[in-house]
């Protein structure tokens, strides 16, 4: 008796609705689905974890950040309204998924990805782009809208049958929830995307970065997402927490020679520096951590400021409300 081999697919796997109703399309047809999620400090894979476990399926994740750090200093297709090099990052995405087909022996690859959802990086002449920088064009199949594109290799093959894909497209989600009703997906989050890219917010810390320290190390990049930020030199940042577990994760990442601000007879915030931080610039840092401490507006408070070479006490006064606006990143 003929024993026919189980086709094997790779899906990108974000966590969304639609990455998830791919996986289910496709084990529709028997095809054996796995997913892939690409890590950075820009994009959380959490729902990426959630989903492969409501699916019950294996998930690979794959360091992104070399790929992504190169994307956002010099993306060939620009960005989106904020540093989200979209075009760039799924044709760099599918090239590094494409390169785990015959390593580790699936057919073909597969994405959630809707037709005329997004108007930038969804829509076909985008699509089109993507699939094409990616090197894999033929092997990259979209079942939520495959019946309004050309045919792909799995299809050619017979590995899945074009008939049973789907046609959607454009953003409207009445068929999805449909769908996800259909496949008992209890657990989705909202189509808002989840990438620390399109936040303008997060977006306007991150240019600073990159004029002033460079999108280098990926403790600076990380620690973007945490505290309130402030510039106050050209090669000067404070990060000061803003809760406990800002405080935490600023002191927890603290380098040997970084300098660590904390209150030391009032509850206040964590305080981070480079060690290279002018006297002036450390003065200044110390009143800002003030500011945003129990202490009264007008009163002298000690500020430690630690380093392994040092510990050294300021007493400063809190600054003043408007003063720290033009600093504020």
């Amino acid at each position: 008796m003929q024993v026919h081999e189980r086709i094997r697919a790779l899906s990108l796997l974000s966590g969304g609705l639609d990455s998830q109703l791919a996986v289910c399309v496709l084990r529709d047809q028997g095809v054996d689905v796995h997913g892939v999620v690409f890590t950075s400090p820009f994009f959380t894979v959490a729902p990426a974890r959630r989903a492969a476990a409501q699916l019950g399926i294996p998930l690979h994740e794959v360091n992104f950040l070399g790929d992504i750090v190169e994307l956002l200093n010099a993306p060939k297709h620009g960005f989106g309204k904020c540093m989200n090099p979209c075009i760039d990052c799924h044709a760099r995405m599918f090239r590094r998924a494409g390169e785990m087909l015959s390593e580790q022996g699936y057919h073909f690859l597969c994405t959630g990805e809707v037709l005329n959802e997004r108007p930038m990086s969804q829509n076909r002449q985008s699509l089109d782009v993507v699939a094409n920088e990616s090197g894999y064009a033929d092997y990259i199949v979209r079942p939520l809208s495959a019946k309004l594109l050309p045919p792909t290799l799995a299809e050619r093959e017979g590995w899945v049958d074009r008939e049973r894909l789907l046609g959607l497209q454009g953003r409207g989600r009445k068929m999805q929830f449909q769908l996800a009703e259909q496949y008992g997906l209890k657990e989705y989050p909202s189509p808002a995307g989840g990438c620390r890219l399109t936040e303008p917010n997060f977006c306007r810390r991150l240019e600073d970065l990159k004029a002033h320290e460079g999108l280098r190390g990926e403790r600076s990049l990380v620690l973007l997402r945490y505290g309130r930020h402030f510039r106050l030199g050209e090669k000067t940042k404070l990060i000061v927490g803003r809760h406990e577990r800002d405080n935490a994760v600023i002191e927890g990442t603290a380098e040997l020679y970084d300098l660590v601000l904390k209150m030391e007879d009032v509850p206040g915030p964590t305080g981070l520096l480079p060690i290279t931080a002018r006297p002036e610039e450390v003065e200044l840092a110390a009143r800002i951590c003030a500011r945003y401490s129990d202490c009264e507006p007008h009163d002298a408070v000690a500020v430690r400021v630690r380093s392994a070479r040092e510990i050294r006490r300021l007493h400063v006064c809190p600054i003043e409300s408007g003063a720290i606006e033009p600093l504020r990143l």
